[in-house]
């Protein structure tokens, strides 16, 4: 995989810039990481990754759900936002202003489907905002792959 090719020191200040990179700012010194790795994922949970690798947007929409109500319990999908906020919008596209708290499903499955990355991304940051959970080795090798396919479909 790329991904190894790539280092897993600690992200500059350079790679926490921006609308994305600033997303990872408050994680970037915090110690505690997830009790599974992103590489360890495949072996400790396959069910999981199977379901997700096959049914990517409906996992999307159920893990987010799982997220919000786990965070703020019985919530239901009161607490949805594309991509919880985190990434500011897109020309007229902006978080809480495209129909979430009246079509939070449907949104949810049109961030899935468009917005796969940071979809993932938003309810991985949500967990790590509740728990103050840092990133580990795997997840700054993802970033730096990411930062690499942003660059290269740029030129």
């Amino acid at each position: 995989m790329v991904c190894f090719c790539l280092s897993s020191e600690k992200l500059s200040d350079d790679e926490l810039k921006g609308k994305y990179g600033s997303a990872l700012g408050p994680y970037a010194n915090n110690s505690q990481t997830f009790a599974i790795s992103l590489c360890q994922a495949p072996c400790k949970e396959p069910i999981m990754c199977c379901t997700s690798a096959l049914c990517f947007c409906p996992m999307q929409v159920y893990m987010r759900r799982r997220v919000l109500n786990h965070v703020n319990p019985g919530s239901g999908w009161s607490d949805y936002q594309c991509c919880q906020g985190m990434y500011g919008g897109c020309c007229c596209l902006q978080p809480g202003s495209m129909g979430e708290s009246t079509c939070p499903v449907p949104c949810m499955c049109l961030e899935a489907l468009c917005c796969a990355g940071p979809a993932v991304s938003a309810s991985s940051n949500v967990i790590r905002g509740e728990y103050s959970l840092g990133l580990d080795e795997d997840d700054i090798r993802l970033i730096r792959c990411n930062n690499c396919l942003f660059f290269f479909s740029a030129c």
